[in-house]
């Protein structure tokens, strides 16, 4: 079933990732003693061991990041991430399909659906598989829980909770660290089998195994003790820390027969379609971000479940919604199933719990972390702004 055609450019990607994050990601860190200005160093190795620095510029515009090295190599995040393209779990009939599923993946975006094209690489590309035997893991001691989990949030009974979901996984290929990150298994529906991991570390790492399985597996914790026929209520998040931080502030309402998911930042309908089979007694839960984005996703999870085909389109206002029947503008600043139950019959398959409006995601929620508003610059600011780019000084 066609859910849309939701394509993504790679000028809207690029004013959502930065160079930054995609160096951090890679193990970069930042020279402080370089200086903190319109310019930063970012230096992959240390002392004797480095291995690259990069001097990145306009770190407070991801749009407009550009970096360069002494030796004269220079370019935009699309060439960072060019040059760096065996390091990330990237799929795509070509080079250009791959960059644009890693921006999407750091972005928090939907995956850029290329249709034929997209099968027709599966077909003639020998993709990655996911090796087992390349990591090493061990399950959560309760008397020993890493210390991420708190700084993001978690209370030790939530971890505890969730730990049989959880692994400790470290790679045996990664020759700049031998420790272990926090690892959210993949499995696909029917198979207890690990086809994968969603990763977390220290300073914002985030990433998946080599091989994973995005397409069809997904990180599922069914509390229903394996269960499933009991599972009535299926929440589907963007990430694993998103889930965690939903059920533990919900725990209460919540109860026992449900499935937390978490799709990695990616959205397949395979994924979707897997995770159904399992509980096929369950209503699906849109627990996505507040973003534009995350009401794609809802509207896409929506299509789905509901057995209604969408097309999809970013619009200057928000997103252009057509069915078989209808086509109308949806405002993603409120509930899209009373948008489009307006135009389209529903079945209320489908329920939404997001996280509050002020709030981007449910880590955020659990953290206190609100959204910025974003505020007007005065005409003085906005002059003095003009004349700064206008007479930038020494060029480096």
């Amino acid at each position: 079933m066609a859910t849309g055609d939701y394509k993504i450019r790679f000028k809207d990607l690029k004013a959502r990732v930065g160079i930054d994050d995609v160096a951090y990601s890679l193990g970069y860190r930042l020279d402080r003693k370089a200086g903190v200005g319109r310019y930063i160093e970012l230096v992959l190795g240390d002392g004797k061991e480095k291995r690259d620095t990069i001097i990145v510029s306009n770190r407070r515009d991801k749009a407009s990041q550009t970096f360069f090295r002494r030796d004269g190599s220079k370019g935009d995040v699309v060439s960072f991430i060019r040059e760096n393209l065996s390091s990330f779990n990237a799929t795509g009939h070509n080079e250009w399909q791959k960059i644009a599923g890693v921006m999407a993946q750091f972005a928090n975006m939907p995956e850029p659906d290329y249709g034929r094209d997209r099968d027709y690489a599966r077909g003639r590309e020998a993709p990655q598989v996911f090796d087992p035997a390349r990591y090493r893991t061990k399950p959560i001691d309760p008397d020993r829980i890493p210390r991420l989990f708190s700084q993001r949030g978690f209370s030790a009974d939530t971890v505890k909770t969730l730990a049989p979901f959880i692994s400790l996984v470290s790679d045996r290929l990664n020759g700049n660290f031998n420790g272990f990150n926090i690892g959210f298994p993949y499995t696909a529906a029917g198979s207890d089998s690990i086809v994968g991991y969603e990763i977390r570390g220290m300073g914002g790492y985030k990433s998946k195994a080599a091989g994973t399985d995005s397409s069809t597996a997904a990180w599922v914790a069914d509390l229903s003790h394996g269960k499933n026929g009991l599972v009535r209520h299926v929440f589907f998040c963007e990430s694993a820390f998103d889930a965690m931080a939903f059920f533990q502030m919900n725990r209460t309402r919540l109860g026992e027969n449900i499935a937390l998911v978490s799709l990695g930042g990616t959205f397949s309908d395979r994924q979707v379609q897997g995770v159904m089979e399992r509980f096929p007694d369950a209503r699906a839960y849109d627990c996505f971000d507040n973003d534009l984005a995350g009401r794609v996703n809802g509207l896409r999870l929506m299509a789905l479940v509901e057995d209604i085909p969408l097309k999809i389109t970013k619009t200057d206002t928000g997103l252009m919604v057509e069915s078989k029947d209808a086509s109308f503008n949806l405002a993603p600043d409120r509930s899209i199933y009373t948008q489009v139950g307006t135009h389209i019959p529903v079945r209320y398959r489908m329920g939404q719990w997001q996280p509050p409006k002020d709030f981007k995601d449910w880590n955020d929620c659990l953290l206190g972390k609100r959204i910025e508003p974003k505020i007007m610059t005065s005409k003085y600011e906005r002059d003095e702004n003009l004349a700064g780019r206008r007479n930038p000084g020494i060029k480096m």
